[in-house]
């Protein structure tokens, strides 16, 4: 498809005000030894401190045990099992499961994020897995599939040895993957809840701190120190933050949160069904056809961070088109790099103009070689 290039330069000529002219504030100081702050929907990291290292990561671990037992179980936990001995007795917080014991899996679903069971982990990973070395396995791949690339599980719950960590960079990857399933959503999202006698409190304490918070996770242990997944969301963003071996992570958390949302606002680059410009249209009454935004593309960003636009549509485009269908595509981009995309679809339908097409077809029949002398014959 030939290209239509439309180099916009400053997007504020496209959309006045959308850049400004001065710089972002400088970030916070914070006691992590590692940090990472993301806009969950495009996946920019807005703030970076040592993200690649891997590091131990306690409990946080139990967002990949939880993400891989939702899709294992297609979002269904209103089934109930009965915990077989070996998933009993784990150190460390617990459901305090019994052998025998019947149980739903919402309930060792909600006690695995909120209460954070070890012991409620293992019984996940036994029930999906069969065995537990099983879905370790599992949480691996998954691991992989989301491009975590410093990581490796060693046990479902984040007791593990010196091979069990993660980088603050995989877990706010694998944090964007939690937020996109809606089980696990919900139950991170979870202050409080009573189920089957238990009364399980969320252990973040930024779901009633920190306005906006939707949830995460919270892990210690000697070797990790305090490990910490937070998320939220205001004027329709979701940041996400990553913490690991931080002392202060509740007040760092806060201070990462609100420097994200003050100087990486969500921009609109363009809104679902605005029309984005026009292409020459031949075969119809209409001289032009213009194109459209299938949908809403958004990205952070900082004032004074400039945007540009391209248009992929064909040089002109033969009646009739539809509304709807789709005619090329859209993308921006910030330094050379993509950061936004959308199918462009025609604005409107037009018809080809067949009373023109045969007035046409009429003077070629005519000025054929031969063609006044056939139409003058007589029968």
């Amino acid at each position: 498809m030939p290209r239509l290039l439309a180099a916009l330069g400053v997007l504020c000529a496209l959309l006045p005000g959308l850049v400004l002219h001065t710089c972002a504030a400088e970030a916070p100081a914070v006691s992590a030894a590692s940090a990472v702050l993301m806009d969950a929907e495009t996946g920019r990291v807005l703030y970076a401190r040592d993200e690649n290292t891997p590091r131990a990561i306690a409990s946080t671990t139990k967002l990949m045990t939880a993400l891989v037992a939702a899709e294992y179980l297609d979002g269904d936990l209103s089934g109930t099992v009965e915990i077989k001995p070996q998933w009993t007795g784990i150190e460390g917080t617990s459901l305090y499961l019994e052998p025998g014991e019947e149980i739903s899996l919402k309930t060792l679903f909600y006690g695995l994020l909120l209460h954070s069971g070890n012991d409620a982990a293992v019984a996940l990973a036994g029930i999906c897995g069969g065995e537990v070395e099983t879905f370790v396995g599992w949480m691996n791949q998954r691991a992989q599939d989301l491009g975590m690339t410093n990581t490796h599980f060693s046990d479902p719950n984040g007791l593990g040895d010196e091979n069990h960590y993660a980088s603050a960079l995989d877990m706010a990857k694998l944090a964007a993957a939690c937020l996109k399933n809606p089980t696990v959503a919900e139950a991170m999202a979870t202050k409080t809840i009573t189920l089957e006698g238990r009364q399980l409190t969320n252990h973040n304490k930024l779901l009633w701190q920190y306005e906006g918070c939707t949830g995460m996770k919270t892990g210690y242990t000697r070797q990790a120190g305090r490990t910490l997944v937070s998320s939220a969301q205001r004027d329709g963003q979701t940041l996400i933050c990553v913490t690991l071996n931080d002392r202060d992570d509740w007040n760092d958390h806060r201070a990462l949160l609100d420097y994200g949302f003050a100087n990486y606002p969500r921009t609109l680059l363009a809104q679902q069904d605005a029309v984005l410009g026009q292409v020459p249209l031949t075969g119809s009454l209409l001289h032009m056809v213009s194109v459209s935004a299938r949908e809403t593309v958004a990205y952070p960003l900082a004032q004074g961070e400039e945007i540009t636009m391209e248009l992929d549509l064909p040089d002109q485009v033969q009646a009739p088109v539809t509304q709807g269908e789709i005619a090329g595509a859209a993308r921006w981009y910030q330094n050379g790099r993509e950061v936004g995309w959308t199918y462009l679809v025609w604005s409107g339908s037009a018809a080809q103009d067949v009373t023109r097409q045969r007035q046409v077809h009429s003077l070629l029949d005519f000025l054929r070689p031969g063609g006044q002398d056939e139409k003058a014959e007589t029968p």
